[in-house]
C-alpha cells in the first residue's frame, strides 16, 4: 500500500476509535468513487468519522441536516435576481463540496432525498437549466437512525442502489468508549484539530492506481455468480442488479489495493460483498417472519457458491 495512505488509515484509526472495518471500508469506498449509506444510533460518532475524514484530505467538508421542510434548492443551489448589478446569479448549494455528509436523510421527502440522485450519479447538478460540474474528488456519505420511523421517509430502492456501501455503526468495545471518556474528559481531544495527511492531488493519483488492480476472469465469474444468486434464492424476494456487481469488483480493487496488492481474490469480493449487497436486496416475507436478517442470508448465499482457485 502507498506510504502516504498507510500513514493516513493509522492516523484515522488513531481518531476514530472503536471502528476499524468501518473506516476502512469507507475509505475504500472513496477510493471506488462510491458513496456510502451509514446506519448507527446518536452519539455513535457517525458525522465525527466523516469529519475527520475530510480534514485527513484537506478536502472541503459540508453537512446538511435533512428535516421535512428542506428544498432541493437548499441541497443545489438557485438562482436569483441581483438588483444591483441588474443581472441573474447563482447561488451554489451546500453539494458543491469534496465531502457531503446528509444528516439523517430518510427525515426529509422523496422530492428532496432525489435533488441528490443526478449528483451522486453524473456528478453534476443542473441549476435553473444550467449545468455544472462537481468536484473530481466527490463523496456523499448519508446517515440513517435506525430506531425511529416516526415523521420519516424510508430511501426509495433506486436511491439506496446509489450507495455502493450500508455499513452499520455500533458502540466500541468498553476499553474503546472508556479511552474516548477519558480523553474528552481530560479535555486531550480536539475534534477539530486534525492536520492533512494526504492531499486531494496525492489521493486522485492513488485512484488511478487502483484502477489499474487486476481483477482476473475466475474472480469476475465468481462476482457474477453471487449477484445472480441473489436473483434465484427463495429466501430473497427482489435480488441485486447490475449496479451491485459492478460496485461489488470496484470496492474490491480498493480493498486488495490497502492489502499491497495489484490483483483481487476471492477474498476481497467476499470482504465487501456483505456491504454492498445489504441494501440492494429484500427478503421474502416468509424469511423474514423466521427472524433471518439481511447479513445472514448473504454470507449463507456467498458460502454457498464455489470458491476459484
Amino acid at each position: 500500500m502507498n506510504e502516504e495512505l498507510t500513514s493516513f488509515l493509522e492516523k484515522y484509526e488513531q481518531r476514530i476509535l472503536g471502528q476499524s472495518l468501518n473506516l476502512r471500508l469507507l475509505l475504500s469506498a472513496i477510493l471506488s468513487g462510491g458513496h456510502v449509506l451509514l446506519e448507527g444510533v446518536p452519539g455513535t460518532g457517525k458525522t465525527q468519522m466523516v469529519r475527520t475524514l475530510a480534514s485527513l484530505l484537506g478536502g472541503d467538508f459540508n453537512r446538511i441536516q435533512f428535516t421535512p421542510d428542506l428544498l432541493p434548492s437548499d441541497i443545489t443551489g438557485s438562482t436569483i435576481y441581483n438588483m444591483k448589478e441588474s443581472s441573474f446569479q447563482t447561488l451554489k448549494g451546500p453539494i458543491f463540496t469534496n465531502i457531503l455528509l446528509a444528516d439523517e436523510i430518510n427525515r426529509t421527502p422523496a422530492k428532496t432525498q432525489a435533488a441528490l440522485l443526478e449528483a451522486m450519479e453524473e456528478k453534476q447538478v443542473t441549476i435553473q437549466g444550467e449545468t455544472y460540474p462537481l468536484p473530481e474528488v466527490f463523496f456523499v456519505v448519508a446517515t440513517q437512525n435506525p430506531i425511529e420511523f416516526e415523521g420519516t421517509y424510508p430511501l426509495p430502492e433506486a436511491q439506496q442502489d446509489r450507495f455502493l456501501f450500508k455499513l452499520f455503526i455500533d458502540f466500541p468495545s468498553f476499553e474503546e468508549e472508556k479511552n474516548v471518556l477519558r480523553q474528552v474528559i481530560e479535555n486531550s481531544f480536539d475534534a477539530k484539530i486534525v492536520s492533512t495527511i494526504l492531499d486531494l492531488d496525492s489521493f486522485i493519483s492513488i485512484r488511478r492506481e487502483i484502477e489499474r488492480v487486476t481483477v482476473g476472469e475466475n474472480v469476475i465469474d465468481y462476482t457474477m455468480q453471487i449477484v445472480r444468486k441473489t436473483r434465484e434464492s427463495e429466501a430473497i424476494r427482489f435480488g441485486a442488479s447490475t449496479r451491485a456487481g459492478i460496485s461489488i469488483g470496484k470496492a474490491a480493487q480498493a480493498w486488495a489495493y490497502m492489502k499491497g496488492r495489484n490483483y483481487v481474490t476471492p477474498d476481497d469480493i467476499k470482504m465487501v460483498a456483505k456491504p454492498a449487497l445489504r441494501h440492494r436486496i429484500q427478503l421474502s416475507p416468509h424469511v423474514e417472519l423466521e427472524g433471518a436478517t439481511v447479513d445472514q442470508i448473504i454470507e449463507e448465499l456467498v458460502g454457498s457458491v464455489p470458491v476459484p482457485r
